[in-house]
């Protein structure tokens, strides 16, 4: 399991949720799957609506932080960009005033490790960089900085254990990517994110079934994450009176 202790941020325990979420991530891949007919697992990669649960979570971390329902906004999610015109972040916090609180995309992975690692690798700095852009070239004017997150949970099997083969014709890769297997990668993709401020916080859950799940890492573990939203949101509560 995740952690002997409950999952306790600013006096509210979010154990329960959390073990919903990953129960019904499951149980949603696998309906995809039956649905789609497809045994490729492409039916439950493109199907969506495996993180709702996740959603449902940080929805309540937010009301528990102070933020009225109607500041929580997970339709129509879109914020300019700076590269592209916009892009559809999974759950949003704006204020009455207009200001961009905070923003967060949720994404997974189970299988097809070698097709998908690397758009997962790409979405997750492309969606920051421009966001980060277009804040800087003034999309979101007079206010703070915002709060970014990135959740992902990523299959815990044979597959993501593997050491992933280095392609190294012309120059050597990092020397963190040597031995390193797909949920590695996963790891030092989101502390990397950190260390380089593209978002002010990530979390890396690790599962095997509806009932085994866990940290990656210490440092991006899901306590980490909402700890860390939830104090920035408190921190922010005169922008919701």
């Amino acid at each position: 399991m995740i952690t002997e202790e409950n999952i306790i941020v600013v006096d509210s325990d979010y154990t329960s949720l959390i073990a919903q979420a990953i129960k019904t991530f499951w149980s949603t891949k696998k309906k995809q799957l039956t649905a789609s007919g497809d045994t490729t697992n492409r039916g439950a990669v493109v199907g969506g609506k495996q993180m709702d649960k996740f959603i449902n979570l940080l929805q309540k971390v937010a009301t528990d932080a102070g933020v009225p329902a109607n500041c929580i906004i997970t339709g129509k999610n879109y914020l300019p960009g700076y590269f592209r015109s916009s892009k559809d972040w999974d759950m949003l916090v704006i204020a009455p005033s207009g200001k961009l609180i905070a923003a967060i995309e949720l994404k997974s992975q189970v299988g097809s490790y070698g097709n998908n690692f690397n758009n997962r690798e790409e979405e997750a700095i492309g969606s920051a960089v421009d966001l980060w852009t277009a804040f800087r070239e003034g999309q979101f004017p007079n206010q703070q900085a915002p709060w970014i997150g990135w959740l992902m949970v990523v299959g815990h099997d044979k597959a993501s254990k593997r050491v992933v083969r280095n392609y190294e014709p012309h120059f050597q890769v990092r020397p963190e990517f040597n031995g390193a297997s797909y949920i590695d990668r996963y790891r030092i993709l989101c502390q990397k994110l950190i260390l380089e401020r593209h978002y002010t916080s990530t979390a890396l859950l690790w599962t095997s079934d509806e009932t085994n799940y866990g940290d990656v890492s210490s440092d991006i573990s899901i306590y980490c994450f909402l700890t860390s939203f939830a104090g920035y949101l408190n921190g922010m509560a005169n922008e919701f009176k």
